[in-house]
């Protein structure tokens, strides 16, 4: 199953600061799941599952 990720590049926002108060997340998008994790732990974060509607209502969300 871990093989199926590897291609999958994980991207952040443009907005993101980078600084001490960055509080980013990271998010790639597989087939039929959209996975995040904290851009702070990297390869250490946790990594939550969710689905493209889930997300795509998140972003609407975060956008307002």
């Amino acid at each position: 199953m871990e093989a199926r990720f590897l291609s999958s590049e994980w991207r952040k926002s443009s907005r993101s600061s980078g600084g001490a108060n960055d509080q980013c997340v990271e998010a790639r998008a597989l087939a039929g799941a959209v996975q995040v994790r904290d851009t702070k732990l990297g390869e250490e974060s946790p990594i939550l599952d969710v689905s493209p509607d889930t997300w795509r209502g998140f972003v609407a969300a975060a956008a307002n």
